[in-house]
């Protein structure tokens, strides 16, 4: 969040209530370039150079392995199955472990091995339970949010070619948990395709991650922001989870070699290391919680998609929270971000209030409650600890009812997120005194 808004949203606080405003215009987060790796330290450039040549070096394998395939073909193949948002759902990941050497398994496995792109990743949104990938198909359906407008911050350049690679929506994460599940029932020559294609899929995260540790939403780089670290969704701690329970040989991943393992172990760590330099400090330099996006050279809060503004993120917040007290044996440093953490999620719970329908006029409105339940919004500024808003024009507000209805309707601006975190924090805190 910039400076200036930052001291708007203050001073509206202390001046008390006010009418509600346009306090601001979300701003795109910049692409991950040559020129601003240019500009860095000459002590990092190397590293980010280096990133920056395998990502395009590896977005052009991808296209020419596509475009080889098709010139051995005589007629255009049918797109993939329309993109759904619950295509994570057809690889379930909580069948009793018999459930995967059935029928109905293999075709999901098969048809994930079949979806895999040539840098080992896969895309969003794809069920998995139909036919496997044709030769010289997308490996992506049309990912172009069907709203979107020019010079949306979601509209793709190319829809054929957006998410090819990516660890939004459980993408990647959920396909290699699903593969190991099923290669565990099948021991053997058997099972290699599918614990090949878990073991190429490992080593896509591996190369996708940042030199600083932290992970893109989509790689290769698709710019936009895509390129920025993306806690969104959880995307980043799950993939760290996996990276855990691969590099421990645990969750059906004990096929994974001694060398992967280890590499898995060390990129585990940085990215451990990244989050934590990672968590935001308010105006007296106190830790306070995370973004839900980073650019990735400066970690500064980033915007995603027009009406989500560099801030911070109660929810993303509170799921990495419970990942740090779940960890085994947390350094200081990852006990002094819990404490903060907790403490600055219980300062910012929002009493005698809810987030109701109240008619199909109004729709949702934040309306007095006394007595309600504690609420949190989605988002606060990170100076000012304000909640704020964004609408699908790119303003940014300080009421949620004064955002659009379709807004308000189609999106989660306030939740009972930190709740988990809340409770599980009772007991660690037992084990992990301040």
């Amino acid at each position: 969040m910039n400076h200036r808004l930052a001291l708007l949203l203050l001073s509206a606080c202390l001046a008390g209530p006010v009418a509600a405003a346009v306090i601001g215009q979300n701003a795109p987060v910049p692409a991950l370039s040559a020129e601003r790796v240019a500009a860095l330290p000459e002590t990092q450039r190397a590293a980010w150079q280096a990133y920056l040549a395998r990502s395009e070096q590896q977005r052009a394998a991808d296209r020419a392995a596509l475009a080889a395939e098709r010139q051995a073909l005589s007629e255009p193949v049918p797109a993939p199955p329309e993109a759904s948002g619950a295509g994570a759902k057809t690889m379930p990941l909580q069948q009793p472990p018999a459930w995967y050497a059935s029928a109905a398994a293999l075709q999901v496995a098969d048809n994930i091995v079949s979806f895999q792109t040539p840098a080992g990743g896969w895309g969003k949104n794809q069920p998995r339970d139909r036919a496997p990938r044709l030769r010289g198909q997308d490996y992506v359906s049309d990912n172009n949010n069907k709203r979107a407008t020019p010079g949306d911050f979601d509209q793709a350049q190319d829809p054929r070619w957006s998410y090819v690679g990516t660890i939004d929506n459980d993408a990647t994460i959920s396909e290699i948990r699903f593969l190991a599940k099923v290669a565990a029932q099948r021991p053997g020559p058997a099972g290699e395709v599918y614990r090949q294609s878990a073991i190429r899929g490992l080593g896509y995260l591996l190369a996708a991650q940042f030199p600083n540790g932290g992970w893109p939403q989509v790689w290769p780089l698709q710019g936009g922001y895509h390129d920025a670290i993306t806690l969104n969704d959880n995307a980043m701690v799950e993939v760290m989870q996996l990276l855990d329970a691969a590099a421990r040989g645990e969750d059906d991943l004990g096929f994974v070699p001694g060398a992967l393992r280890e590499r898995a172990a060390a990129a585990q760590q940085r990215a451990l290391a990244l989050l934590l330099a990672a968590q935001l400090r308010d105006g007296q330099g106190r830790k306070t919680i995370w973004a839900q996006q980073y650019e990735a050279l400066s970690l500064a809060p980033a915007s995603a998609r027009n009406y989500e503004p560099p801030s911070l993120c109660s929810g993303e917040s509170a799921d990495l929270l419970l990942y740090l007290m779940s960890l085994r044996e947390p350094s200081a440093a990852v006990r002094a971000a819990v404490h903060a953490g907790i403490a600055t999620l219980r300062g910012l719970a929002i009493r005698d209030k809810a987030w109701v329908t109240l008619d199909e006029v109004q729709g949702r409105r934040l309306v007095d409650k006394p007595g309600a339940p504690a609420l949190w919004s989605r988002y606060y500024d990170a100076g000012s600890l304000q909640p704020i808003f964004g609408d699908r024009d790119k303003t940014l507000h300080d009421d949620v009812n004064e955002i659009s209805f379709e807004r308000r309707k189609g999106y989660a601006w306030f939740g009972i997120w930190p709740q988990k975190a809340l409770k599980e924090y009772e007991d660690w805190s037992k084990r992990w005194n301040p």
